[in-house]
């Protein structure tokens, strides 16, 4: 897809900024990689018409793993979580480096076509790191941490320092730290790892409270998880959490703390702040959870950001339709708070607001277009989630991508 020199212009039915009401007959122009005007047409020429489509900023995934990309439809969710972590497990320590990185290639692939401009991705050993940083899009690379048992804790520690000492801030690729979750790191780990977030003021990924199991767990030292810690020699009582507020309590640093899926909090747990929630709404489904508090969440003002999670759990990594999906389940959310769940937040989260996340004047010009339905009545966003149209097109820090096929 062609666009005349710069600066040019770009006209749709529908424009979304997000941070503002949508446009009809919108006209966005660009200049270099920026957004640098948003009008309404006033029947003007343009130099590219998309006609009957929607321009949405480029959508964000807050939460995937890129390196799980080669376990699509082999290990379905179940309602025994642990068994598939297992299956989870025996494939990374049967992968070798080389099938990681190309999963990770395919991942990115298929983010791309997904229209997501900006991924949070949970990495083992940093690995898509240097797949990420020769992309086209923004990315914040969580470095994962593992530990439970006091030794493995300690060694953790020293290579994610190690490994941040050799990555440091790009202009579109950012170091993260994700200590993983409750059951699988030591509760002084979750302290320490987020000092030295803070220290070098880089953002922090947990997952927490995802399972019922796992609040078994933490509460009574009890349940499924026991044995699995057990059988894979990584059992110790001693340095479990209590709860996932302890957890919280332990990471509370004055840096962004992304909380991903929070399935089993409360709808009244106090959530720190700068703390997004990152809900994997088809993740959560395929699992068979209880009904997640995100609404409750929303109304507290605490913010909501949206991840697809991996293909070892999700069908596919389109952020788009995962909106579609919560549009379908929860018809009582406005359009316009999905829509900013999948964009807006998922970069407030991630510490990319004031680049992406919006169709504003002055951010990177990162934006999709999408086909919009016939779906009858006046509400735009209707005709946008009451769809299953594909994305059509996606411009990346002002250029067109050309989509990897499938």
């Amino acid at each position: 897809m062609a666009a005349s020199a710069s600066p040019w212009t770009l006209k749709a039915r529908w424009i979304f900024p997000v941070n503002t009401p949508p446009i009809a007959d919108g006209i966005l122009t660009v200049d270099g990689e920026r957004i640098v005007a948003l009008e309404a047409s006033r029947s003007r020429a343009v130099d590219l018409d998309v006609g009957e489509c929607a321009l949405l900023p480029g959508l964000v995934n807050a939460h995937t793993h890129l390196d799980l990309s080669g376990l699509r439809g082999q290990c379905p969710p179940s309602a025994d979580f642990t068994d598939w972590l297992r299956r989870v497990i025996h494939h990374r320590r049967g992968t070798t480096m080389e099938q990681t990185e190309r999963d990770v290639r395919a991942g990115l692939a298929e983010s791309l076509r997904s229209g997501s401009t900006l991924l949070g991705d949970i990495s083992a050993g940093g690995v898509s790191w240097s797949i990420l940083a020769e992309s086209p899009l923004r990315s914040v690379v969580f470095y994962e941490l593992l530990g439970l048992m006091e030794a493995r804790a300690e060694q953790s520690l020293g290579f994610a320092r190690d490994w941040l000492l050799e990555h440091r801030a790009l202009t579109h690729c950012r170091p993260g730290f994700s200590p993983h979750a409750p059951y699988s790191v030591r509760t002084n780990l979750f302290s320490r790892i987020a000092d030295e977030a803070h220290r070098f003021k880089i953002p922090l990924a947990v997952h927490l409270a995802e399972s019922r199991e796992e609040i078994e767990l933490l509460r009574h030292r009890r349940g499924p998880f026991v044995s699995f810690l057990k059988d894979l020699g990584v059992w110790d009582a001693n340095g479990l959490a209590s709860s996932p507020a302890a957890v919280m309590k332990h990471c509370d640093r004055d840096i962004p703390k992304l909380f991903v899926h929070g399935n089993y909090l409360t709808p009244t747990a106090r959530i720190p702040p700068n703390s997004p929630i990152v809900y994997c709404p088809r993740t959560h489904a395929a699992f068979g959870h209880a009904p997640h508090p995100f609404r409750s969440f929303l109304k507290r003002g605490i913010r909501v950001a949206i991840g697809t999670d991996s293909l070892a759990s999700n069908p596919d990594l389109d952020v788009l339709a995962e909106i579609r999906f919560l549009r379908q389940r929860f018809p009582d959310v406005p359009g316009e708070t999905l829509l900013r769940m999948a964009t807006l937040s998922g970069a407030e989260a991630l510490g990319w607001a004031d680049e992406t996340g919006s169709l504003e004047v002055g951010k990177s010009a990162d934006l999709i277009v999408v086909p919009l339905s016939k779906v009858e009545g006046s509400d735009p966003h209707d005709r946008l989630l009451r769809s299953d149209l594909p994305i059509r097109h996606v411009l990346c820090r002002g250029r067109w991508l050309d989509l990897p096929p499938p």
